[in-house]
């Protein structure tokens, strides 16, 4: 049985390959790449070596199809994926400017990636470690981030830790619904894994330093690990903190390596690792995600992690 899963939407990403193409406008696109901030999550822990499990849905259609695929290839138990006859998989299109912005257009929330309702927590194994939860997939639709939380204290009540990456929109927070979903999940959280602007938003406060105090109120909470993009990352403890910068590639496509270092992080974790080597080996995946174009078509493993990390500067 997997040690870490997560539940959550799985999609497809179809991709222009170039710069400044509007979604508007008649042009080539790329794809479809297996993709879904989960999938990626879960994917990167399985490439990593350790066991991984994904709670989900997709259409029975060839894009449904690419997903499993995908993840079955690099070892993530697929049990729970949910096939659907009555629905298509989700799609994202998405395209890149000059500038270093992205523009995505969904369709999943009224798709079967939505659909899956909590499964039994004891039929995901006596031994999970982490249960991990996107705010994206809380977000999703209201029933669908019920359930997720509704499997996390299941989870939590046999034992698992809670790892959150907020990765939410300010204006979902002012929405009382989801403020209460992500509230519930925070206060259940040991790992916590957000961006500067989603620290202070969920926080509450005007600065980092009010925003980590804040946070470390909740007993739960064990290390909060900062994502600061091209500025590298600052992990924090209740004993103290480090910062890493990142390391150097050409960077091909963005998108999701925050996933990745959510997946690689945890994988030092469950390792025994410090958290400096954790945070390594975190913004190693990560590095290598964005040397790739697709989301998760990065060169992660193991051997390539250690590559990187102890490659000279």
């Amino acid at each position: 049985m997997a040690k870490i899963w997560t539940m959550g939407e799985l999609l497809c990403e179809v991709m222009r390959p170039g710069l400044d193409v509007p979604l508007d406008k008649p042009g080539e696109f790329l794809g479809p790449y297996p993709s879904g901030a989960p999938a990626i999550f879960i994917d990167t822990v399985a490439k990593l070596g350790h066991s991984a499990g994904v709670i989900g849905g997709v259409g029975k259609d060839d894009f449904g199809k690419c997903l499993i695929d995908r993840l079955m290839r690099d070892g993530v138990d697929c049990t729970h994926i949910t096939q659907y006859d009555d629905g298509t998989t989700g799609v994202a299109f998405v395209t890149y400017f000059g500038d270093g912005s992205r523009r995505f257009l969904y369709h999943f929330p009224d798709t079967p990636a939505t659909r899956p309702k909590a499964p039994d927590a004891k039929l995901l194994g006596d031994d999970v470690c982490f249960f991990h939860i996107m705010g994206c997939s809380l977000m999703a639709k209201k029933e669908f981030g019920q359930e997720i939380v509704k499997l996390m204290h299941a989870l939590k009540d046999r034992g698992a830790k809670i790892s959150f990456d907020p990765n939410i929109r300010p204006e979902l927070l002012k929405d009382d619904f989801t403020f209460r979903l992500v509230q519930d999940v925070m206060n259940n959280c040991s790992v916590f894994l957000p961006g500067v602007a989603e620290l202070l938003m969920i926080s509450g406060k005007d600065t980092v330093e009010e925003a980590i105090e804040s946070c470390f109120e909740n007993p739960t909470l064990e290390v909060i690990a900062l994502k600061k993009g091209s500025d590298g990352c600052n992990i924090y403890t209740r004993d103290g903190e480090i910062s890493l910068g990142v390391y150097a590639v050409e960077a091909k496509d963005p998108t999701g390596a925050g996933d990745c270092f959510d997946a690689a992080f945890l994988c030092g974790i469950l390792e025994g690792k410090n958290i400096s080597e954790a945070a390594k080996i975190a913004s190693a995946a990560a590095a290598l995600n964005t040397a790739a174009f697709g989301p998760m078509e990065g060169d992660i493993s193991k051997s390539s992690v250690e590559r990187m990390i102890f490659s000279p500067v």
